[in-house]
């Protein structure tokens, strides 16, 4: 709630209005934004939020920036150029609303599956997401979007193993003595749960990062495991074995709360310490010592709980569910959830399920008796490609876009821009900017940003339900994206009366349990989860109990990449190295790349590679190089730096293509095969080769 600021020096009284982070982050912060004559005067991190406590990114301590950005587009605009040219010419909202609308309605008129939404987490809000959006599209009959493209295969292991998207809290990791940080890079992508580790370190703990790159994380931590990407399945039951074989195993607690333990047990048996360090591509010594250092924090030992945060790195290979999987058994074979410290993070966002009203808010009931098309958004590149078939069903007519830059951020990305070159496909953008999609579009509608609109926002790295209100007027000719929504309805005839719920009354109507009052109040309202959410099992499992294998996941194994000298190995002759492409660190995906004084402190487009690569292959540290397979070619500036192990190579991004050179980004060398769990984008298991840029 806005609070009034009495201070007689001001002309106008300044108002704190309290808000929210809109961001694909753990962290969802709590914000305090000052304002004074429709101006921001200073937008900080809430003091009393207990995860965000007083502090901000840098790329969201530069909200303002983003608001105010000459580039914004501030008025609906019509293509006038050729697909791709970014030429428009500006148009009256009633102009694009009716055209949008009527031809929209000419394509459901023969099949409403042909036109497909397109949307995922640029805003993680529950009401500028997917509420009015998803009526409008669950009434028109529209293809279903299988959100899969960032963490759909991490999620999927968490239900395996636990029934649900739920872990340790996070403040509790500054009680832990042992932290694992796995496939994270939590100084740049979760800042705040690295405060809790540096209280944990200050009082004794010890920290390991388990990541392929040298990443800023693995440079402040007591140990670094680089293992190979791909390979975190054979390590967690390499660790399950040494943990079994030593009985440093807490037998009461999985006796009483986790089931299965014997197919575990068959599993795990053959991965010796020797035949994982082989396969993960590192020291015996170094995996025996992350082993013991486990084991010793069984439950019983006293002061020494062990934590594990993973993260979605872990998961973008063919086989990331079952490791996400397997590493979550094993808090359980040591009976670290015993502990407040102790336990494994991965996703929070299960414990919002009782409070969240999706259903209420996206109305899937609209669509009851319609014949029903789902499409993969990570696979977008082959399906805007294909043409009407039995098995497909309607060639895609129309995509609308929000939240979402498909051109920058989805796999094999030489395709995703064919599909959209299509001349007969018809394709909205609600944007902030002409982004690589927005370039492609027909129509581009300017839409709010997050300190012009209602929301209300859960979290994937904490318990907390975290209000956000409208601190300044819309910029130019700005509209929300549900208002956007409640417009092209009205247009296309749909009368039912949730298409007049405005924005304050879907963000009041958005959570259950919570009172709409204090979370204005206060800006964020706890859960209440406990201390030690498992310590007496409680899992959200049918039995209660954590689980090794179900009908429904199958039994969990280690599964290699579809990428490898093992699993492809003449692909592997011709591409020898393998590339993962770990964000930068001041974007977020491709999310801030257009502000300038982020983009100038990353520079530009970079490849990291290990010495040992880049010295038979003639390259030197500076030079410009191409990236390349068979899907396509990347050119980008080549870092010689020890931060690559050998035989992979880190492509940092996501770059808007259109800012790197040659008009590509990393995307163009990735492809679009699956994981085993979650259909998920397998972005770090991707094989190529590097050259200087003129012998390419």
């Amino acid at each position: 709630m806005s609070e009034a600021d009495t201070t007689a020096a001001a002309d106008t009284p300044t108002r704190t209005i309290r808000a929210a982070c809109p961001h694909d982050c753990p962290d969802t912060c709590a914000i305090r934004v000052t304002v004074q004559d429709d101006q921001v005067l200073k937008l900080q991190g809430d003091p009393n939020h207990p995860m965000t406590h007083g502090a901000l990114c840098t790329k969201v301590s530069r909200y303002a920036e983003r608001v105010e950005h000459p580039d914004r587009v501030l008025q609906p605009l019509r293509r006038v150029g050729k697909k791709g040219e970014g030429r428009f010419e500006p148009v009256s909202w009633d102009e694009a609303l009716d055209d949008i609308a009527a031809r929209l309605k000419a394509i459901a008129a023969r099949d409403p599956r042909a036109i497909l939404p397109y949307s995922y987490a640029g805003t993680m809000g529950l009401v500028q997401g997917e509420s009015m959006a998803a009526r409008f599209f669950h009434r028109l009959g529209a293809s279903l979007l299988d959100r899969t493209i960032c963490a759909s295969a991490g999620a999927a292991g968490l239900m395996a193993a636990y029934g649900g998207k739920v872990g340790m809290r996070t403040e509790h990791f500054a009680q832990s003595k042992l932290i694992i940080i796995w496939g994270s890079n939590s100084i740049a992508s979760n800042l705040h749960f690295w405060t809790f580790v540096q209280q944990a370190k200050r009082n004794g703990a010890k920290l390991w990062c388990i990541d392929p790159r040298r990443t800023e994380t693995a440079d402040k931590c007591h140990r670094h495991l680089a293992i190979k990407p791909g390979t975190d399945g054979a390590l967690a039951l390499a660790i399950a074995r040494e943990l079994i074989v030593r009985d440093e195993l807490d037998h009461d607690y999985i006796r009483d709360h986790l089931e299965g333990f014997e197919v575990l047990l068959q599993k795990a048996m053959p991965w010796t310490l020797e035949k994982a360090a082989a396969e993960c591509g590192v020291a015996l010594e170094d995996l025996r010592e992350l082993a013991h250092d486990y084991g010793a924090a069984r439950h019983g030992t006293g002061a020494a709980p062990a934590a594990i945060r993973l993260n979605y790195g872990m998961q973008r290979v063919h086989g990331g569910g079952n490791a996400v999987r397997l590493a979550a058994l094993l808090p359980c074979l040591i009976g670290a959830w015993r502990h407040p410290g102790g336990g494994l993070l991965l996703s929070s966002s299960g414990w919002f399920a009782p409070v969240r009203a999706d259903a209420w808010l996206q109305r899937p009931d609209l669509m009851a008796g319609r014949p029903v098309r789902t499409i993969n958004m990570s696979t977008i590149g082959d399906d805007l490609l294909r043409e009407s078939s039995e098995g497909f069903g309607p060639k895609v007519e129309a995509v609308v876009v929000y939240n979402s830059n498909p051109v920058a951020v989805a796999p094999e990305s030489s395709k995703v821009v064919r599909g959209f070159q299509r001349e007969d496909l018809f394709t909205v953008v609600l944007e902030h900017f002409l982004t690589d999609t927005a370039d492609q579009a027909d129509y581009v509608l300017p839409a709010t940003t997050q300190l012009e609109h209602w929301d209300v926002h859960t979290s994937y790295g904490h318990t907390d339900v975290v209000i956000n209100e409208p601190a300044l007027r819309p910029r130019g000719q700005a509209r929300s994206n549900a208002q956007i929504f409640r417009d092209l309805a009205r247009r296309m005839g749909y009368d039912d009366p949730c298409f007049l719920d405005d924005d304050e009354a879907l963000a009041r109507g958005a959570v259950k349990g919570i009172d709409f009052t204090a979370l204005r109040e206060q800006g964020w309202q706890p859960l209440g989860v406990a201390d030690a959410p498992f310590a007496q099992g409680g899992f959200p499992t049918p039995s209660g109990k954590a689980r090794v294998a179900c009908a429904a996941y199958g039994v969990p194994d280690y599964i290699p990449n579809h990428e490898s000298a093992v699993s492809t190995p003449e692909l592997a002759q011709r591409y020898p190295l393998a590339m993962i492409s770990p964000p930068a660190r001041n974007f977020l995906n491709s999310t801030f790349v257009n502000v300038r004084s982020l983009r100038d402190i990353e520079g530009e487009p970079l490849l990291e590679m290990h010495p040992d690569d880049a010295q038979p292959r003639q390259l030197q540290d500076g030079q410009t190089v191409c990236v390349f397979n068979d899907r396509g070619r990347y050119h980008c500036r080549l870092r010689v730096s020890t931060r690559a192990r050998p035989g992979v190579v880190n492509g940092l991004g996501i770059w808007w293509r259109k800012l790197g050179l040659r008009g590509t980004n990393v995307n163009e060398v990735t492809h679009q095969r699956l994981t085993d769990l979650g259909r998920a984008p397998t972005f770090y298991d991707c094989l190529v080769e590097v050259a200087a840029a003129k012998a390419a």
